[in-house]
């Protein structure tokens, strides 16, 4: 059975309530996320035993804290590759 902190173990980014948040830690103390929505900087606090209690499934989850239930989304940025990858595939051998 999949839980929230196994599905945030393996995630980098989360869409919290709609906003994308690549800041966020989770560890013994809980989850916390921030994430910059227009000028405001946005917080969310859940405490273990909020994440243990999270309802859901795979990415999509529903967390409950002292301001209501939030919508959680565990995704895998993108990242682009190396760019020393790619400068070796550029150079010409040496030997010429």
């Amino acid at each position: 059975m999949t839980t929230l902190a196994t599905a945030l173990a393996a995630c980098d980014m989360l869409l919290i309530d709609g906003l994308h948040a690549f800041d966020f830690t989770f560890d013994d103390t809980g989850l916390v996320i921030e994430c910059m929505d227009g000028r405001q900087l946005r917080r969310w606090s859940f405490t273990p035993e909020q994440v243990a209690a999270a309802t859901g499934a795979g990415d999509d989850w529903s967390l409950v804290d002292a301001d209501g239930e939030h919508r959680l989304v565990c995704m895998s940025a993108f990242r682009a590759p190396d760019e020393e990858d790619d400068e070796e595939d550029l150079d010409p051998p040496a030997d010429r």
